[in-house]
């Protein structure tokens, strides 16, 4: 820019016959002129990139919050049911095992009170590991808020979530790949897609739960892999999972994401690009 600016002085003096001191001055003030533009274009695309930033630590701290909320829920509700199990049922079990004993001992009518009391003692058994039950199954973590604020307000790119009512997972560390993954898709369509539009299907699947992830964006002859796809790479891996992803020109990208409800050893998976 300055050697482009210092060009116009031979122009002035030999054109516009100024003097060679008012051509030089003539030519500091276009480079003025131009560097307060380039440098207002400058701090107006930092903090376009900063609100970015801020943006998208905002939507993580939001599902970060949900999970985090979730995973209280369920470790709350797993302390219960283990509570009732082994304090409430064992002493109902004691207790149904004396009374018949004692229904046996029993002669006239006691024993009748005696096999009564025996009788409700195994009900209220019965339906203390009923309430167990319920409380572990109910012990999973929801997913959809989670990853619903992830895909809110996003600058540029129209993301539609569609995701299996009441998709759960009772595992922590896969809701967790879940959520980074979610935003590492986004955060690749917005910068690298060229598109506007960002479909995510989240939904159980055989092996687990699959996030299938595709945009209108430009594509391209080949998967070129960067920081954030070969460590979601990695994140999906290490957690069991396989990953593919494909790309053509003028068909956007298209990622297709598996993970299992429980943990499988690395060495028995693969993954696919």
């Amino acid at each position: 820019m300055l050697l482009g600016k210092l060009a116009f002085i031979p122009f002035f003096i030999g054109v516009l016959n100024m003097p060679p001191i008012l051509a030089i001055v003539q030519a500091l003030l276009y480079l003025g002129f131009s560097s307060l533009v380039f440098t207002t274009a400058y701090v107006a695309k930092e903090q376009a990139n900063a609100r970015e930033e801020q943006r998208l630590i905002n939507a993580e701290l939001r599902g970060t919050r949900a999970l985090l909320a979730e995973s209280a829920r369920v470790n709350e509700r797993t302390r219960i049911a283990r509570d009732l199990h082994d304090l409430l049922g064992h002493h109902l079990t004691a207790l149904s095992m004396n009374l018949e004993v004692a229904g046996h001992l029993a002669d006239g009518p006691a024993r009748q009170h005696v096999r009564q009391a025996h009788q409700l003692a195994r009900l209220l058994l019965t339906d203390v590991r009923e309430a167990v039950s319920h409380l572990r199954e109910g012990g999973a973590i929801e997913l959809e808020p989670a990853l619903r604020p992830l895909t809110e307000h996003v600058p540029g790119m129209a993301v539609e979530l569609d995701m299996e009512p009441g998709l759960r997972t009772d595992d922590p560390e896969c809701a967790h790949v879940l959520l980074r993954s979610t935003q590492e898709i986004i955060t690749n369509a917005v910068r690298h897609s060229g598109g506007d539009r960002l479909h995510l299907h989240v939904h159980r699947s055989i092996a687990g739960i699959r996030i299938d992830a595709e945009d209108n964006g430009h594509g391209s002859d080949a998967v070129v892999a960067g920081n954030g796809l070969n460590g979601m790479r990695e994140r999906v891996i290490a957690h069991g999972g396989t990953m593919q992803v494909e790309t053509a020109p003028g068909r956007g990208f298209r990622l297709q994401l598996d993970l299992p409800l429980k943990r499988l050893p690395p060495s028995t998976v693969r993954d696919t690009a």
